[in-house]
């Protein structure tokens, strides 16, 4: 390829250099400096308003990066972030994209997560501890996120929580008190009251941001999510971690984003 403007004065010469080179850095998608940047090309545009956590259920950090920069047979999947068993943390598609992690779901009145979310891959197979490294790279990233995009705290959910009829990631092994020690995610206190008189559980589990069309299934998500096991029943204290929970998120200041109320059962 030739360039014609080399043949231009070289201060003019310098000047078109530059100008393509600033060219090419607004036209380079945002990633975090936090990460090592891994670009995946299933993404569409979108803007988040929560974070949804998953775990791969693969065997190496390797692996899922192949799974979520190509093409695969159940179709194209990809995250945000993934996160390795040492802490490393990769991004794959910018903030301001829109990943294709979430898949069918629903929280509160939304229903394209894909579109509203950011999601972050935990390098995991579902059935074992999550590594130390990990959870403090995720809570750096949680920090950083939270912090830059405006998204609250509390708006930090599981895959399981949003699809419960179809996930259940990340596993009943994922620390989310630790999470909540540190101040992310909607979290029970240790101080709460007894629920009064005709309080109405499955209201307040509607109003935390689950779809109750298969009740057993958001059931399995809670306590996947708040009590470390998916019984599919209520169990004995649910009702009281649920008043605690419908009561902080009535306490939140008139104009902070709550989860939208879903609408009635049919």
């Amino acid at each position: 390829m030739t360039f014609p403007f080399r043949s231009l004065h070289p201060l003019a010469f310098a000047l078109a250099v530059s100008v393509l080179a600033a060219a090419g850095c607004a036209s380079a998608p945002p990633h975090n400096p936090l990460a090592q940047w891994y670009p995946s090309p299933n993404y569409n545009e979108r803007r988040a308003q929560l974070i949804v956590l998953h775990h791969t259920q693969q065997d190496s950090v390797e692996r899922s990066l192949l799974t979520l920069r190509t093409r695969n047979s159940q179709g194209q999947v990809s995250a945000h972030y993934l996160i390795g068993e040492d802490g490393r943390i990769y991004q794959l598609v910018a903030e301001d994209q829109r990943a294709w992690h979430a898949g069918a779901g629903r929280w509160g009145d939304i229903w394209d997560l894909n579109s509203t979310s950011i999601g972050i891959e935990i390098d995991n197979d579902g059935s074992e501890p999550f590594a130390e490294p990990q959870i403090q790279s995720l809570l750096k990233l949680l920090g950083d996120i939270t912090t830059r995009l405006s998204i609250p705290r509390y708006m930090i959910v599981a895959h399981g929580d949003i699809a419960p009829t179809r996930k259940t990631d990340p596993s009943v092994l994922f620390p989310w008190a630790r999470l909540a020690q540190a101040g992310f995610g909607l979290w029970p206190r240790d101080d709460r009251p007894a629920p009064p008189p005709g309080f109405d559980a499955w209201a307040a589990l509607r109003m935390v941001g689950y779809d109750l069309r298969e009740p057993g299934a958001a059931l399995a998500a809670f306590h996947r999510h708040f009590r470390g096991n998916e019984a599919r029943e209520w169990q004995p204290g649910d009702a009281e971690i649920l008043y605690d929970l419908q009561r902080q998120l009535m306490a939140l200041p008139e104009g902070a984003p709550t989860p939208p109320a879903a609408p009635p059962l049919r």
